[in-house]
This record gives structure tokens, C-alpha cells and sequence, in this order.
């Protein structure tokens, strides 16, 4: 690693180019995000509130569902709040402690997700393909142990990609050219030789996203060839459950692959991905498994109709 010159200015915030220049633009954007947003968060509770208060929803999937709209919660309120605000703001700027925390907390909750989406096509191949034994391959204490380790997975994975971005010194420039911090943005503005961490961290997030999405995808092809000899309704509900998954892993793993499997260098196609990481993919996950999903309709149909019994008790 290259020897810092004396006498530099450790930089102290850094100076985002958010989506666009044109603030008449913004102030649309603002409009249209907050709306993303507040669905989003909408939602995700939602789909949460709805499987911890019907037990016929406790089972593996709907754990792992439930985990996930949390994730997407979190996931999303890392970085829209700040894309907002900025959307309002002359000037883009975030500390350096603040873009630190975010990229934490970006890829805690990223990387997460991408080991719980690996989970819940076990989970679909386990069902599918081993029904008899489902129940014990996937019993709730073996549940708890994926959840936790998937979790502290995702907490290794931050640990260490934050601890590679903190061990080079920032003496200028400070511009990131996204809406956001993320480690391969903001590592490639280190005033020091940076070619051995960049080869790191495609090594830790572009070999997991790789590593993960060819899983699941042969999982899938594992269920596919499983259901040909399947009843045509059976068949149908497993296939659509399955094109739902595939639909929310192609589009969050893409993401991942496109922007952690290169060297660290801003193209005009990053911020597109990035507003489908951050904010498409956690608005489809609740439209994809629940308007797509009959026991989450049958779910929420009863929570609503508890909620207008006991509003006609109040008055």
C-alpha cells in the first residue's frame, strides 16, 4: 500500500451526486419515492403482523417470509430516508461516520437477505421434492439455527468489508457518484494503492452473490424436473411459487453480481441497479407473495375483518 503524504486533510463528509442536477426533477423523484417508500414500509409490516397473528401462516416458509419483509424494512430505511431528504437538499453531503454506519447496515441487511433467499429454496426443495420428511428436515429448532446463522453471516460479512474500508487513509476526493455510500465507491477515493482491497471485496461479496445464486438456481432446476410427474394444481401453486422466488432473487442477485463482481469504478448503469436493489425489489417482495399468495390473501382478509369486529364493538 502506497505511503500517505503528510501534511492531508483526513476528509470529513463526503458529497453525493444523487440521481440527477435538475431540481424540478428531484422534487418529482421526492413525490414518486415517498410514495415507493411508504408502501414499502406498508407493506412489509403488513405481511409481518399478518403471519405472527395467523397460526395456520406458522410454519417454515412464512418464518422465512416474515424475516425477509423485516430485512426489506430495514433493508430500504438505510438508504431511502437519506435519498429523500436529499431529494430536498442544495447540497448532498453525508459525514464520514454516517457513510460508514450506512454501508454497514447496507450490507448486514444485503447480505442477509441473499443467504435467507438461499434458505427459502431449500426450504421450496425440501417441501417439493422430500414432503414426507419435510417436517423433520425442516423442523422449527433447525428453522431458528438457519435464521441465526444467516444473520450472523451477514454480520461477518459486514464486519469485515466496513474494517477493509476503515484501513485506508481519505485525503480527498470526497465526491461519490451515487445516492448513497457503498464500499467500492468510496474505497476507490483512499489516496493510497487500494488494488489488493478491491480484489478483496469482489472475492467476499461477488463470490457470495455467485456462489449463492448458482444454488438457488439448481435448486430451482431440481424442483422443476421434480413436479413433471406432479398433479396439474399441485404442479401450478408449486411453479408459482417457485417463479416468485426466482423473480426476487434474479433482480437482488443481479444487482449484487453487477456491482460486486468488477473492479471498483462508477458506470452510467449503477444508479438504475442500485434504485432496483434499494427500492423495487422490497416493493415486489409483498406484491409477489402476497397478492400471488391465496393463504396470505385468506390471512389478511380475516385480519381486516377481526379489525372491523372490534371497531363495531368500540362504538
Amino acid at each position: 500500500m502506497d505511503a500517505v503524504p503528510e501534511n492531508v486533510t483526513t476528509v470529513k463528509t463526503f458529497v453525493l451526486s444523487g440521481l440527477t442536477t435538475s431540481h424540478s426533477t428531484e422534487l418529482a423523484l421526492f413525490v414518486f419515492f415517498t410514495a415507493i417508500y411508504s408502501l414499502i414500509l406498508v407493506g412489509n409490516v403488513l405481511i409481518v403482523v399478518t403471519i405472527i397473528y395467523d397460526q395456520h401462516l406458522h410454519t417454515p416458509m412464512y418464518f422465512f417470509l416474515s424475516n425477509l419483509s423485516f430485512i426489506d424494512v430495514c433493508h430500504s430505511s438505510v438508504v431511502m430516508p437519506k435519498m429523500l431528504a436529499d431529494f430536498l437538499a442544495e447540497t448532498k453531503t453525508i459525514s464520514f461516520g454516517e457513510c460508514i454506519a450506512q454501508m454497514f447496515f447496507l450490507h448486514l441487511f444485503a447480505c442477509t437477505e441473499i443467504f435467507l433467499l438461499t434458505i427459502m429454496a431449500y426450504d421450496r426443495y425440501a417441501a417439493i421434492c422430500n414432503p414426507l420428511h419435510y417436517g423433520t428436515i425442516m423442523s422449527r429448532r433447525v428453522c431458528l439455527q438457519l435464521a441465526v446463522a444467516m444473520w450472523l453471516g451477514g454480520l461477518l460479512h459486514s464486519i469485515a468489508l466496513t474494517l477493509l474500508t476503515l484501513n485506508v487513509p481519505y485525503c480527498g476526493p470526497n465526491s461519490i457518484d451515487n445516492f448513497f455510500c457503498d464500499v467500492p465507491l468510496v474505497i476507490k477515493l483512499a489516496c493510497a494503492n487500494t488494488y489488493v482491497f478491491e480484489i478483496l471485496i469482489v472475492s467476499n461479496s461477488g463470490v457470495i452473490s455467485v456462489v449463492c445464486f448458482v444454488v438457488l438456481v439448481v435448486s430451482y432446476v431440481v424442483i422443476l424436473v421434480s413436479l413433471r410427474n406432479r398433479f396439474s394444481e399441485g404442479r401450478r401453486k408449486a411453479l408459482s411459487t417457485c417463479a416468485a422466488h426466482l423473480t426476487v432473487v434474479t433482480l437482488f442477485l443481479g444487482h449484487c453480481i453487477f456491482i460486486y463482481l468488477r473492479p471498483a469504478k462508477s458506470l452510467a448503469a449503477d444508479k438504475v441497479f442500485s434504485i432496483f436493489f434499494t427500492a423495487v425489489t422490497p416493493l415486489l417482495n409483498p406484491v409477489i407473495y402476497t397478492l400471488r399468495n391465496e393463504d396470505m390473501l385468506n390471512a389478511l382478509n380475516k385480519l381486516r375483518g377481526r379489525q372491523v369486529n372490534l371497531e363495531g364493538k368500540g362504538h
